[in-house]
């Protein structure tokens, strides 16, 4: 049965070989990019990431505040539009779980970015939150009901728990 645009059928099977097999829920995520150096190029980083249908190039380009030219996205509007898809995503298989038929699904984010402590210039948090204004709206769901499904969206979404989790990088010279 797909409901909100998810495939709650999809879901069942995959909790139920994790069920029977927890490693059957790791899903790695690799990728292999490379730096720019060439300035005549209008991007600064680029990579190929593969996805069970195909493959999609992602080429970014840093702000010019930041040695780019903005003739890309930069890297944190692509964490950013990362984070949210993630949580809305979460959202939609959380209230479709429930039997919650959206009928409307939007979200505004917004975020602060400081860039002090990249640049050197004080060691302040590079970000103090995200706030999402989520308008959500179901025939079969009151605004009490909804708000369930957003606070366990919150504990379940990937994004969320790796922002509010410290995450172990291992980073090292080839």
């Amino acid at each position: 049965m797909i409901l909100n645009n998810v495939d709650l059928d999809k879901i069942s099977k995959t909790v139920e070989a994790g069920k029977k097999d927890k490693q059957s829920l790791l899903k790695p995520v690799k990728l292999q990019g490379e730096w720019v150096l060439d300035a005549a190029k209008d991007y600064q980083f680029r990579t190929e990431l593969s996805y069970e249908k195909g493959k999609q190039v992602i080429e970014v380009d840093s702000p010019s505040f930041l040695g780019g030219n903005g003739n890309r996205l930069g890297p944190m509007a692509y964490c950013i539009a990362g984070i949210t898809s993630c949580f809305i995503g979460t959202f939609a298989a959380v209230a479709a779980s429930q039997g919650i038929k959206l009928t409307k699904l939007s979200v505004n984010a917004q975020c602060n970015v400081n860039f002090a402590k990249t640049l050197d210039v004080a060691d302040e948090p590079i970000m103090n939150g995200i706030e999402f204004d989520i308008d959500a709206q179901a025939d079969n769901a009151d605004r009490k009901k909804l708000e369930q499904m957003l606070n366990m969206a919150l504990e379940r979404c990937p994004a969320m728990y790796s922002m509010s989790h410290n995450i172990p990088v291992n980073a090292k010279i080839k």
